[in-house]
């Protein structure tokens, strides 16, 4: 059974599972569908085009699957997708996507803290936690377990990799490659992400190798020429195949190495 305030309002044409628990001045507008056992305290939004799973917190003041701020928005039908167990903090908005994806996608197992924003068309993976104000424009992907400090801001259509820690106050507009620290400015590669990587169960082996193949990335000569380099020497490596991948499809380019 769930349990909706009487201070709240559920559109009937909302679709909610089972054991949700909707606090008072909570706004669930139609064309939405919420799964079981969320938490949405006061003064929670879930707008048109919002798909919800299961064991979610929303604090007071989210605002899921707003209307795009993008220009070119012309009111088609687009979707806001949040995965399970996720803590969604105070003042968060998601916008839904626009019609170039169709979709924004917010995985599992997130913590998204205090006014931080997630554009149109996003997609985030799992395990991430995103810092106090970070705001993230339109298009921009993120891959699991990455961490981005508080006062972040990330210029759209850029990507970030697996276990990548962004010190606060950063701001970008290149791709962050897999496993590294990224900050000063301008924004450059400030080593690997360590303690990520150990908290996570990286051994000392695997990190020498993702190390070596940075050292060899950030070397010098051409950037494609140095990729190549890695690819042969590391062939069965499946990180040096994401690292590598990575880089080849970015579009933006990576972060400069900064000073050696």
């Amino acid at each position: 059974m769930n349990q909706i305030s009487p201070m709240a309002f559920v559109h009937p044409e909302a679709k909610l599972g089972d054991g949700n628990i909707i606090g008072p001045f909570c706004y669930i507008d139609k064309n939405t569908v919420i799964g079981d056992n969320n938490v949405m305290q006061n003064s929670v939004t879930i707008n048109y085009g919002a798909r919800i799973g299961n064991g979610n917190e929303f604090f007071p003041g989210a605002s899921i699957s707003t209307k795009p701020q993008d220009l070119k928005f012309r009111g088609e039908d687009t979707i806001c997708e949040v995965g399970d167990n996720n803590s969604i903090r105070e003042n968060v908005t998601i916008s839904r996507g626009t019609a170039s994806k169709g979709t924004s996608r917010l995985g599992n197992n997130n913590l998204v803290m205090e006014n931080a924003h997630i554009a149109h068309d996003c997609f985030f993976g799992n395990n991430i936690i995103i810092g106090n104000s970070t705001k993230f424009a339109g298009e921009v992907t993120c891959d699991d377990y990455a961490v981005i400090s508080g006062g972040v801001l990330c210029h759209q259509f850029t990507n970030i990799g697996s276990y990548v820690m962004v010190q606060g106050g950063t701001r970008f507009g290149n791709d962050i490659p897999p496993y590294v620290m990224a900050g000063r400015d301008p924004v450059s590669y400030c080593g690997l992400n360590l303690v990520g990587l150990r908290r996570h169960g990286f051994s000392n082996e695997k990190i020498d190798l993702i190390h070596n193949v940075y050292r060899m990335i950030y070397g010098e000569g051409l950037l494609k020429d140095n990729v190549q380099a890695v690819k042969d020497k590391f062939p069965d490596s499946e990180d040096v195949a994401y690292i590598c991948a990575f880089i080849e499809k970015s579009t933006r380019g990576i972060i400069h190495p900064g000073h050696k």
